[in-house]
Order: structure tokens, then sequence, then C-alpha cells
């Protein structure tokens, strides 16, 4: 335990999370904010007005040079020949047993440049699968950044307005899932991208540790009129959740395949990738077990790792994610059920404490923004 606590990481925001009050605990090697002024009022902050997270714990990978795309084609389920400079792509790499490495954003900044935005936890593994494959490339050169950079994700409807003062690039013209690289807050080069984990639109900047202050007294000073709020990341989980988000650890893992977990959206045939062969035929044959979002009829919270089980009370699978949703004010969940018992409207019940507690299976996201 004494080592853990010698060895865990600090964003450079750190002293001024304590200086907030936030409350701070271990996450993915990381001491992170899990909450200051408590999470149904951080989380209902994010959904009607604007919040800041600090998430410079997501690790950031460069890869450069003429096989670029090449390698970023062979270990991702999307097609990034659709990209663009300035267009992001979510995706997930399958590993070599048709489960999810990570899932991850890719930025296209030029033609032979790239960025992907990979999960915290994963930092390590991710930078050891892509340098393995990588190794069948020749013209390629990789970089972790993510010591270096900062990243504040602003959130809520009164984003725009908020953050517009600081930029001269025109936040309300951009488009989702797209970025700008400028001046923001008299800071160079600032990655500006209209994304986010909340599902309540906004923004995440990326700056160089030694601006992380900077930008952070910034964006406060900005967002005052509009009320700007610290928000940690327990709203963070409550917001994705809402949204039926996939959380890497919880939803998806290297045992869960990217057609299970629903995300055949990102998983595309038209080029080879990692394993794409395997999940084609899991494609034809169809999944044996699909992860649902589901609502509690019964009184009770799902958590991870909670059995669900059908009328007869056998097991036919887990909850992976569950909380008491803020905005609908009942308890909602996420988990892996077999394919018979996935359609929308079936009822299942959730093992609370040795007692079966009902729940319906519904269409997420679970709030209709």
């Amino acid at each position: 335990m004494e080592n853990q606590s010698v060895n865990i990481k600090k964003t450079a925001l750190n002293a001024i999370h304590h200086d907030l009050g936030g409350k701070m605990t271990p996450f993915a090697g990381y001491e992170m904010p899990v909450q200051y002024a408590g999470v149904n009022h951080e989380h209902e902050t994010v959904r009607n007005a604007v919040g800041v997270f600090d998430v410079s714990h997501m690790g950031e990978i460069l890869i450069q040079g003429k096989d670029a795309l090449a390698l970023i084609q062979k270990i991702s389920s999307n097609d990034a020949s659709k990209l663009f400079p300035g267009k992001i792509q979510y995706s997930c790499m399958p590993n070599k047993t048709g489960g999810i490495v990570d899932d991850l954003l890719i930025y296209m900044m030029s033609e032979k440049d790239y960025l992907l935005v990979v999960n915290a936890s994963n930092i390590q593994k991710d930078w050891d699968w892509i340098s393995t494959i990588a190794l069948d490339y020749l013209d390629l050169t990789i970089t972790n950044l993510s010591d270096i950079i900062s990243l504040l994700a602003v959130q809520g409807p009164l984003a725009a307005k908020s953050l517009q003062k600081l930029t001269s690039i025109n936040l309300n013209e951009m488009k989702y899932y797209t970025f700008e690289i400028g001046e923001f807050a008299g800071i160079p080069n600032a990655i500006v991208s209209a994304t986010g984990y909340t599902g309540a639109g906004g923004f995440e900047i990326y700056v160089q540790n030694k601006y992380a202050e900077l930008l952070w007294d910034a964006i406060f000073e900005a967002g005052k009129e509009y009320n700007i709020e610290p928000i940690g990341l327990a709203a963070r989980d409550t917001l994705r959740l809402e949204m039926g988000y996939c959380l890497y650890g919880n939803d998806i893992n290297d045992t869960t395949s990217p057609l299970e977990a629903g995300l055949e959206w990102i998983t595309k045939f038209t080029k080879e990738f990692i394993q794409s062969d395997s999940l084609k035929i899991q494609k034809e044959n169809g999944v044996t077990r699909k992860l649902v979002g589901f609502e509690m009829t019964g009184k009770g919270i799902p958590r991870h790792a909670y059995e669900i089980w059908d009328e007869n009370q056998q097991i036919i699978g887990t909850v992976t994610s569950g909380t008491m949703s803020p905005t609908l004010k009942k308890a909602v969940g996420m988990g892996y059920v077999t394919a018979e018992k996935s359609n929308i409207g079936s009822e299942i019940f959730i093992n609370i404490r040795n007692k079966p507690v009902k729940a319906i299976i519904v269409q997420t996201p679970f709030v209709q923004i």
C-alpha cells in the first residue's frame, strides 16, 4: 500500500483540486477529484448549464509517418480512411481473441499525423500493443505524449457561450467530432475538440502541462457569468451512463467483442483489421450475448458484477454499470444478457442481496437530450 501512494501520479491541476475542496481518490493510477459539491448537483450543473472536468489522466499517443494510416487501419475496427484533417473518429482496438484492447478517439492531424486518445488505465497496455503491431511497418514514429498534455472537458449547454470569448475559433460552427488547432486563452497551439463523454454538448481542450493552470483560471473567469463549476469523476460516470456510453473496464474489456457491446457501428468490414475475419463470422452467426440497458421497476440500485436473473432465478447475465439516474430519478444500468433474453421490453431481475428485483430492458440512451 505504501508503494501505491508513492507511485500515484498527479495531474498539473492537482493542487487546485485540493484548494477547491475536491474529494480526491486514486483512479487509473492518478489522484483525481471524484466530487466537489456533490454528485447530483454536479450532474445537473452539466446537464443544465456548464461544468469543467480535469481529464488530464487520459492518454495521448501520436502516430506519424507514411505508414501511420496503414497501422491505424490494422489496429482499429472503424474505417480511418474516412477521416480528414480536423475530423475525429470513435473506434476500438480488437485483440487477438476478438475482445477489446481499448476504445479510443482518433484525431487526424494531417495526412501522416494521427493522435490517439486512450483510456488512462490502458496507456501502457495500449502503447505496448500498438508498438508490437507497428514492428510490421517501416515508415513510422510513435510518441507517448500522455505525461506532457493536460486535458479539460468543458461540458454543458452553456459551454460555447462560456468559452467563445477565449478564442477566435467559431465554437458554434464546430461540428460534433471535429477539432481545430489555434490560440485559446492566449495559449498557442491548443487543440479545441467538439467532443465529450456526457451527452450534454461541449468541448475538450488539450494544452501542454505548463499551460494547465492558465487554461483552468481563464475558463473559470470566462464562465463566471454562467455559474461554471468544477465537476468530479463521479458525475462524469452518471452522465455517461445516462447516455448509454460504454466505460472500459466495466462495459467493455478484453473478453467482450465490439459486436456484443453494440459497437457494430464502429466495426467496419470494408477493410481488414486484427480479428476482422472472426468478428465477421460472429456477425453472420449472431452473438450469444448482448449488452443491454435496463431500468429498475423494483426498489434497488444495480451495481457492477450483480447477477441478472430470468423469471426462474436462472443467471442470464451480469450487470456492468448501474446508478440512480439524477435526471430520471430512477435506477438504471447496463449489462450483458443472453441474446434470447435481450429484447426491448423484456422483464429481467437483478440479484440484489440475493433477492430478485424487477427491471425492464429499454433502449439507450436512457435520457433524450
